[in-house]
């Protein structure tokens, strides 16, 4: 029977994606897994050096699936391409621009057996500069977090401060296990029987705000969601939307807009699904009005800055 089933979305990440794979391979050991790796209509190459007998020659082709949307659908519908196909009990979404380390997929998933209340759970998310992944353990934006967070940034300022630093838990170690509102989709492991409730991803996004639309839903069905540090992976972040350096992968200018101006779009669209009815009519317009805002400043900063 497998125990996990690993999805992994990728998108002209072809180097990215094998390095993946291959650290799954070399480290989780004491569990029967799946690696389900969904391409979104990439142009490099990545469907047929994945199949190749040279990169399936190390013991795990058996293990390895490739689903082929034929075009690039976005995280959420890309993701839930794999729903018909997962034999797992459990669901690990994994970003192709991670490194799993030793131990980290195999205590999280026993951190899900022995925790029969807990329907989500994440590890120590780690940049390339050593730093931690602030975006691992996140808030749900309200409208005083989007105004302390996002317009007036205070939670750099005050990084530690339980009143302007909570949506990213500034105020709680990074090196504590705790519960948390929304998990990152570089490393979210579930429950496959949660996710069929709840419908698993939300195909009206196309990029961005899936994870915490999903998270919500989650909670809202009553389950905890836990960060728990105990572990930790290497996040290459950024790597996926060509903007990360080191991975030298660049993109138009066409495209990098859409990237950018995703993120503001999606937290339209999540704070009209999920938040519009518990606040005042007033508040959400102010919310509203804020990030078209916040995309013409994103947008001048993307076509003036690159």
């Amino acid at each position: 029977m497998t125990k996990l089933s690993i999805i992994i979305l990728n998108y002209n990440t072809k180097e990215l994606t094998k390095k993946c794979i291959e650290s799954i391979v070399g480290t989780v050991t004491s569990i029967p897994y799946e690696i389900i790796v969904v391409d979104n209509g990439s142009s490099d190459g990545s469907v047929d050096e994945i199949k190749s007998a040279k990169f399936k020659v190390q013991n795990y082709s058996s293990k390895l699936k490739v689903i082929e949307t034929g075009e690039n659908v976005g995280f959420a519908k890309g993701n839930n391409a794999a729903r018909d196909v997962v034999k797992g009990e459990y669901v690990l979404f994994l970003n192709s621009d991670t490194i799993i380390h030793p131990n980290s997929i195999e205590k999280t998933v026993v951190y899900l057996d022995e925790h029969k209340d807990v329907g989500v759970v994440t590890c120590k998310l780690v940049l390339a500069d050593g730093s931690l992944d602030r975006d691992a353990r996140r808030s749900f934006i309200t409208p005083w977090i989007g105004l302390t967070h996002l317009f007036l940034r205070l939670d750099r300022l005050f990084p530690t401060s339980k009143l302007f630093a909570q949506y990213w838990y500034g105020y709680i170690s990074p090196d504590a296990t705790h519960e948390v509102d929304v998990i990152q989709g570089a490393y979210f492991l579930t429950r496959k029987e949660i996710l069929d409730k709840v419908g698993w991803f939300d195909e009206d996004y196309f990029l961005d705000a899936e994870d915490i639309d999903l998270s919500w839903k989650i909670k809202h069905a009553g389950w905890k969601l836990i960060y728990y540090p105990e572990v930790s992976i290497l996040h290459l972040k950024g790597a996926t939307k060509g903007n990360n350096a080191k991975t030298k992968r660049s993109i138009s200018l066409p495209e990098k807009l859409k990237y950018r101006l995703s993120g503001v779009n999606s937290m339209e669209i999540f704070y009209r699904k999920r938040m519009w009815k518990e606040n005042p009519l007033i508040v959400n317009y102010l919310v509203i009005v804020g990030i078209k805002i916040l995309k013409a400043l994103r947008f001048m900063k993307v076509v003036l800055l690159g």
